[in-house]
């Protein structure tokens, strides 16, 4: 698992603590930045998925080209 996704949810998690937060105490300010940790979250956790894809890939195809020869 890429470290990006560990930090991505890591970063939504707190995100959502964040706004909850701030909901319960009327800061907006605090909403608002947890909405913003939670999307860079996402964003993290989506280019972490994409990382262990591209290295999936590269596995499967060496694999298969060592069955080959």
């Amino acid at each position: 698992m890429d470290s990006n996704r560990v930090k991505g949810t890591a970063d939504e998690l707190v995100g959502v603590v964040k706004q909850k937060t701030g909901k319960l105490t009327g800061s907006a300010q605090l909403q608002v930045e947890g909405a913003a940790q939670q999307v860079k979250g996402k964003l993290e956790n989506a280019l972490g998925k994409a990382k262990d894809a591209v290295r999936d890939a590269k596995e499967k195809s060496a694999a298969s080209s060592r069955r080959v020869v």
